[in-house]
């Protein structure tokens, strides 16, 4: 029964954790998004100037190079595109994550399908990019829907056992 009980809680911590993580970089995306909205064009030179430092030291420093050149790419690509698609993933990452601290029961379905599309995409982006970074990201929401399905379970289980006389 101990070991039961400490398993619950184990999940439903990890579940918070997750969630937490998840919100955090919504934020992030959509004030990312919004950045980009608005200072498009002065990208290159935005990260110059946060990079200063660095490249007072070593003018060919390696992070610099991959992220100045990440940054032309987006800004010759559809800036555009890349902002309207960090706001408005990172909105909803937030929305959602807001819904299942609310303990939104309707949320937590939505969650699992949100991620689940999410983690669709992302292979699709693996499959052209290559980076390991969506793989790891793609775990990461495969464990979020776990621990969501877990969490939704308990918190059903939980209404009805409040609902009975």
């Amino acid at each position: 029964m101990l070991k039961k009980r400490l398993t619950h809680i184990l999940l439903h911590d990890s579940f918070r954790v997750g969630i937490t993580l998840k919100g955090i970089d919504g934020v992030l995306e959509a004030f990312g998004g919004v950045l980009l909205w608005f200072k498009v064009n002065s990208l290159n030179a935005w990260l110059q100037a946060l990079c200063q430092h660095e490249l007072a030291r070593d003018k060919h420093d390696i992070i610099f190079r991959h992220i100045s050149a990440a940054s032309q790419k987006l800004a010759s690509g559809s800036p555009m595109f890349a902002s309207l698609y960090l706001l408005s993933h990172g909105l909803v990452k937030v929305v959602l994550v807001i819904c299942l601290w609310l303990n939104r029961l309707w949320a937590y379905p939505l969650t699992i399908a949100v991620f689940g599309a999410f983690m669709v995409y992302q292979i699709y982006r693996f499959t052209h990019t290559h980076s390991w970074a969506l793989i790891i990201l793609t775990l990461f929401d495969g464990l979020l829907i776990f621990l969501t399905w877990k969490e939704y379970q308990d918190q059903k289980a939980l209404k009805l056992k409040k609902e009975k006389p």
